[in-house]
């Protein structure tokens, strides 16, 4: 059987301390609407956040690839092979680990660390990325890279929100509780005396 719209308001009414109760106190009036409160809240900061950390990380993002345009690479001879099997989705699942290896730039031969796939064989031709002041760097970021990277730090940014406004809700129930007992004691030691001294 299906509420009438009268009978929905009036729970409604009464979860959010809307019902006239005159045993209703301020701090209970508070708390019921905490939770309302707390999404307005969220909804009221998520967009702003998630947006700001949008532009944030665009231009992060925007400075890395202008770095990256400066970078030249070269071929590197692999000098042992790399640990951890090489996985087969096209390169997808591949992590990556840092071996020796050894390149030639402008006629001088170069050793050290560069990343790799893991898996990748030793004697192998790999593409070493070098600085402008000839430092070994990480691979440059495809765009999907570049957005996956600005989409999880909005998504960190959201829950961030929500774990912060789920915290100062909690904060806030914590002392309205803290405040319900006070009074309840304040006025057991107002009646109980009378009680007692009745019986």
């Amino acid at each position: 059987m299906m509420a009438t719209p009268t009978t929905t308001w009036r729970r409604l009414a009464r979860r959010l301390s809307r019902d006239d109760n005159p045993l209703r106190r301020r701090c209970d009036v508070l708390e019921a609407w905490l939770l309302p409160a707390a999404v307005v809240v969220f909804l009221a900061l998520g967009p702003l956040v998630a947006g700001l950390t949008s532009m944030w990380i665009r231009a992060d993002n925007a400075a890395t690839q202008h770095a990256q345009q400066s970078w030249r690479s070269v071929s590197a001879v692999l000098l042992q092979a790399a640990p951890g099997p090489e996985f087969t989705d096209h390169g997808a699942n591949t992590w990556t680990v840092w071996e020796p290896a050894r390149w030639t730039v402008a006629g001088r031969v170069h050793t050290g660390s560069i990343p790799v796939a893991a898996g990748s064989a030793a004697g192998s031709a790999q593409t070493v990325w070098l600085d402008s002041r000839g430092r070994v760097q990480a691979p440059p970021l495809t765009p999907a890279q570049l957005g996956d990277a600005e989409d999880g730090a909005v998504l960190v940014s959201l829950v961030g929100v929500a774990v912060a406004v789920g915290i100062l809700a909690a904060l806030a129930r914590w002392i309205l509780d803290r405040r319900r007992l006070a009074g309840w004691e304040a006025e057991w030691l107002a009646v109980g005396p009378v009680w007692s001294h009745q019986s």
